[in-house]
């Protein structure tokens, strides 16, 4: 008789018709042979190794060991059917063979109903590749990836299909068809608050920060807030508002509503959930809990929320003593944690100013800044009395950490010193958490690191008292190309240069370290040309060594330019106007530590020398014919607190300049007054001032949305009045601030947005301006980040901007102005630097110049973030 025994609908046993089976009374066999038959993709002993049967085995037909057997085969899921047969009986001897029906592999998917880019996010999620064999578990989960995808965005009613294709070219393939519909997004209808007294239903539906009614009108936030704001203070120009109160400003006076999205997704629910009750407990009601909540389909397909809360009392901070602290005594302790009796009670609070806050003056920064690395500080409710509750915080102190190892890892293109000079931790130091956050922000200055991912890897050993620090970093692109064209004083102008941020010198002539050149010493190197033919040319050179010597950090850097303007006639034709300057700058920088280590001092000695042939198509003075030399000292002080260099969220920066030449007419007795301009100016001399400051606040805990505020002042003075002002390095305000081919006398370029370039410089309106010697300007902008991906950091702005230039210091007036305001974005790539498109609308009317305010589109390359 035949032997079968049926294991699900895909799998058998058949023993063949020649073996007599009693079920009653099995019989053993020893395995002969084992052969596997109908698989193409897959290795036959791997197989028989996975059916947990081998030749010698001792099994009972019918028995348990060929049906687990069968069991193991399928469980892998990768076949359509598993049988097992007997091919032959020899006395005690049985040989089997495994029959597989192998299940298909896919060869490609395809979407229908979507659009391209959706299907491209799909395809990153589902992570098919051609070949994976195609499997109900496979399927499942594809399926179940897309609902997940759709439920996120809010369309909890999407319907995906999956087709199987045969596919014609490929035997045992298929190709999978996955169509999906994704139907409406499902709204909120109505979200219904019960047991709240405390807060309105308002309110609680506004902690509720991404779960919102359909067609509901919501409160701004605060980023919504800010922005309409600043708009509204630029329209009225209430600059004490806009630099000093705005936040607060904004929050008391602006109350205008907006819709917002009510699409309901689950994670977000449950966030703003958790969120509910921590801003209950923030208000003093720790015992405030969701009782209930329900959530309900209409029949319109909307979704129905009912919230049922339970507040509570409300509590307040009692009696809070110190236990086990010997560093500090409790008064000091109590100042340091800024809470006391009476205080709404609020435990994240606490344990904010105990652990860890973003400004660093918690109890926690305290000891661990001293070496107490394993410092704990545990708060415990010893007793709750009416609505006061007593706090006794339990400090565990422990031994101070000594450094013991710090390492690097992930600088695959920078050369270890590089980073290790700007370590603040080192072995033998004690352990201080504000170092870390120091070195970390050192390493991000540099540029050459993803600031984002920049990771301190603390180790501490408890046992020996030591702690083992690790800096890892990811390296991103630093080096810059400028390669443009551009539209400006009537004609294009195309400039190409490079950057090198990371160079290295000293390997110069080893060529296993070049990438496309010798990389990996944080030497600087620039190279860059420009022209639009035979009338202009300029190129320069720049090299800086930000450690001269490799030990202490004081650089060097060393640049030369030259320039070349004219008529573009031959050089021996009598009608030739041509203008030529060369420059050489040689500076020493020094990072200081007093009054704090933020600081920096930089001298440089710089020389120009313009050369005119008959040009008098710029200059206001002289007979076009003749030069100029420009001998001055720079001095700058500085101080740099800034988080990360191209997205800043705290911290500041600050700078005071001098330039300086020798007062040369007072080392003579000529008359001025009576000189001629070439005469007058073969020596150029003046003073001139610079200050600058900006500052930049994060508006909320997640340190995205940044407020910088700036402001920035000139002022060009003269050493002898009968000399009078040089008409040299003055100031030109007004448009994109973009420098280079119009730099041809030293004048500095002042970007302001909203007006047109170097407009709201003095006597422009005239053929013949001579610029200002005196200017102020003032930024307040908002900034929201898109990208922080290193390789292409993206920022958008809205901006009030207010500034003005004048000729005389006598005519100086900090508050007559010229208002602006406007939105703009910043895309920081590596290879290019800093691209800007700005829209700023000037508010002002300017004399004589009709077109140069209203809406003016700005474009900027490499203009500083600050």
């Amino acid at each position: 008789m035949t032997g079968l025994f049926a294991f699900r609908a895909q799998g058998q046993i058949d023993l063949g018709e020649e073996l007599e089976l009693d079920y009653t009374n099995p019989k053993k066999y020893e395995i002969g042979g084992i052969t596997v038959t109908g698989v193409k993709y897959l290795d036959n002993s791997v197989l028989i190794t996975l059916s947990g049967l081998s030749v010698g085995d001792i099994i009972s037909v019918p028995g348990e060991e060929i049906s687990r057997s069968i069991k193991n085969l399928w469980n892998q899921g990768l076949f359509e059917n598993v049988k097992i047969t007997a091919t032959g009986v020899q006395d005690n001897l049985i040989f089997l063979n495994i029959d597989l029906a192998e299940r298909p592999r896919m060869s490609s998917f395809t979407f229908t109903g979507i659009k391209k880019s959706e299907a491209d996010n799909i395809r990153d999620e589902i992570k098919l590749s051609s070949g994976d064999v195609v499997t109900d578990n496979l399927l499942i989960r594809t399926q179940n990836k897309i609902y997940n995808y759709y439920n996120d965005k809010g369309y909890l009613d999407a319907e995906i299909k999956i087709d199987q294709v045969t596919d014609s070219l490929r035997t045992n393939h298929v190709r999978l068809v996955i169509d999906i519909k994704k139907n409406e997004r499902v709204k909120i209808q109505s979200i219904n608050v019960h047991g709240n007294e405390t807060f309105d239903d308002q309110k609680v539906k506004k902690f509720l920060k991404e779960t919102k009614e359909k067609g509901s009108l919501q409160p701004f936030n605060n980023l919504e807030k800010l922005i309409f704001g600043l708009v509204k203070n630029a329209v009225t120009f209430r600059f004490d508002d806009m630099v000093e109160g705005t936040r607060d400003y904004i929050n008391e006076n602006i109350k205008l509503r907006i819709f917002k999205s009510s699409k309901y997704i689950k994670d977000k629910y449950d966030e703003d959930l958790v969120n509910l009750i921590n801003k209950y407990n923030a208000n003093g009601y720790r015992d405030a809990k969701i009782v209930s909540d329900s959530i309900y389909r209409n029949p319109d397909k909307t979704v129905g929320i009912d919230l049922n809360i339970y507040e509570g009392d409300r509590y307040y901070f009692g009696d809070i003593s110190w236990v086990g602290n010997t560093k500090y005594t409790d008064e000091f302790l109590t100042r340091v944690l800024r809470i006391k009796k009476g205080d709404v009670y609020n435990w994240e609070l606490l344990n904010s100013n105990l652990t860890f806050n973003q400004s660093e003056d918690d109890v926690s920064s305290l000891y661990m800044n001293e070496g107490y690395l394993f410092f704990q500080a545990n708060p415990v409710e010893v007793r709750v009395e009416n609505d006061s509750i007593d706090l006794e915080i339990r400090i565990y102190e422990g031994k101070q950490a000594t450094i013991s190892n710090v390492s690097v890892k992930g600088n695959t293109r920078t050369n270890d010193h590089v980073i290790i000079r700007e370590l603040r931790t080192r072995p033998g130091q004690l352990f201080s958490r504000s170092d870390i956050i120091r070195t970390t922000r050192e390493l991000a200055q540099l540029r050459y690191f993803n600031p984002e991912t920049i990771t301190p890897d603390v180790q501490p050993n408890p046992a020996e008292g030591t702690v083992d620090i690790e800096y890892q970093v990811e390296e991103t692109s630093s080096d810059q190309i400028e390669l443009s064209g551009g539209w400006g004083y009537g004609r294009v102008i195309g400039t190409l240069g490079v950057s090198f941020n990371n160079f290295s010198l000293r390997n110069i002539t080893n060529f296993k370290y070049w990438n496309p050149v010798p990389t990996g010493d944080g030497q600087k190197l620039s190279l860059r040309v420009q022209s639009y033919g035979r009338g202009y040319i300029s190129y320069s050179a720049s090299f800086t060594e930000p450690w001269l010597g490799g030990k202490k950090p004081t650089s060097l850097s060393v640049s030369y330019y030259h320039s070349l303007y004219s008529n573009g006639v031959k050089k021996d034709d009598p009608d030739r106007q041509s203008f030529v300057i060369n420059g050489i700058t040689v500076g020493l920088g020094k990072r200081l530590t007093w009054p704090d280590d933020y600081f920096q001092l930089y001298v440089a000695a710089n020389f120009q020398r313009y050369d005119l042939d008959n040009y008098t198509q710029i200059f206001t003075f002289g007979t076009g014919t003749g030069y100029y030399n420009n001998f001055s000292w720079n001095i700058t002080l500085s101080r740099n607190s800034i988080d990360f260099p191209i997205y800043p969220r705290s911290g500041s920066l600050v700078s005071v300049s001098l330039d300086l030449t020798p007062p040369y007419s007072s080392f003579s007795d000529r008359d001025y007054s009576n000189l001629s301009d070439n005469e007058k100016y073969k020596w150029i001399e003046y003073h001139k001032w610079g200050i600058q400051a900006a500052y930049f606040t994060p508006l909320e805990k997640s340190n995205k949305v940044v407020l910088m505020a700036r402001a920035k002042f000139g002022f060009l003075g003269d050493y002898n009045s009968s000399l009078g002002v040089t008409p040299f390095e003055r100031y030109y305000l007004g448009g994109d601030g973009l420098s280079g081919y119009n730099n041809l006398d030293g004048r500095e370029i002042i970007g302001m947005r909203g007006y047109g370039n170097e407009t709201l410089t003095p006597n422009y309106w005239r053929s013949r301006n001579t610029g200002g010697t005196i200017y102020n300007k003032y930024t307040l902008e908002l900034r929201y980040p898109l990208s922080l991906n290193p390789n292409a950091t993206i920022f958008v702005a809205t901006f009030l901007e207010a500034g003005n230039s004048w000729l005389k210091f006598d005519e100086f007036n900090p508050f007559n102005v010229y208002k602006a305001a406007g939105f703009g974005v910043r895309v920081y790539l590596p290879m290019f630097g800093i691209l800007g498109l700005d829209w700023g609308y000037g508010f002002n009317d300017v004399p004589g110049l009709p077109d140069a305010n209203k809406g003016q589109f700005h474009f900027s390359i490499n203009q500083s973030i600050d």
